[in-house]
This record gives structure tokens, sequence and C-alpha cells, in this order.
């Protein structure tokens, strides 16, 4: 396609687009008819750099189409590899963290400030949850009931 062809169809869309543009700024105000403004320039703006000219002859030719296809098989075999890694790394980092907890006999920390506050260890009275054994000892050392 002739750059005076690329320009003219550039400059009749966002000519459109102007129009479009004026129409939303009457009627929704003038952020959404700037913005509207602000697109509408970007194919007149595309013409007179070049860039149209790459996406036309990108279209219209069967050698950049398949660099295309070659990116995106590049692409995604970037993609699956990193996925078959994480996998990998989440499959041995698994079988470490077990190891550790049957080492250190499962226990663990409780989360939180532990400044003069005893963790209450072991089954809650009742076979509750141990947590909210420990929230109703708060509450009653407060003297809420």
């Amino acid at each position: 396609m002739s750059d005076t062809a690329i320009f003219a169809i550039s400059l009749a869309v966002t000519l459109v687009g102007l129009v479009v543009s004026w129409g939303v700024y009457r009627r929704r105000g003038a952020g959404t008819g700037l913005r509207g403004a602000a697109l509408s320039l970007v194919p007149l703006a595309a013409a007179m750099t070049g860039v149209t000219e790459f996406f036309v002859d990108l279209a219209f030719s069967p050698a950049r189409w398949a660099g295309v296809a070659v990116a995106g098989v590049a692409v995604l075999l970037y993609l699956v590899s990193g996925a078959m890694i994480s996998r990998r790394a989440g499959a041995s980092g698994g079988a470490a963290s077990g190891g550790r907890k049957a080492a250190g006999g499962g226990k663990q920390k409780p989360a939180g400030r532990s400044g003069g506050q005893q963790a209450v260890e072991g089954p809650a009275p009742g076979g509750g949850d141990p947590e909210m054994a420990e929230i109703e000892r708060i509450l009653r050392d407060r003297g809420i009931s």
C-alpha cells in the first residue's frame, strides 16, 4: 500500500474519531471527550511515524506471520518451562518441609506477640480448637466471660 493511501485512511479514521469525541464531550463531559480525542489522534500519529506501514506489511506478508508464529512458540515454550521448573521446585520443597516437621516434632510457635503471654499447648478442654481455648483464656484473664 502506498504512503499516500495509508495517510488518507489514517486521516479519515482520525477525523471520524474526533467527530465522535465531540459528541461524547457534549453528552458525558470534558474528561471523556478529551480521552476520545486522544485515542482518535493515534491512527494519524501512527501514519506519520511509519508504524502503520509496519503493520500493513505484517498483515500482508507470510514471512512476517511465520516470524510471529515462531515468536509465539518461543513464548509458549518459555511459559511451559517455567511451569515445569516451579512444579519441580514445589515438589522438592514440600518434601524438605515435611522432613523438618518430623524432626521438630511438629510444634510451631504461635503467631503474634509473645511478651509474657503463655500459649496454650496441647488439646483444648473439651476437644475444641486450641486457638479458641487461648482466646477464651485471654478473655477470662481480663474479666470478660
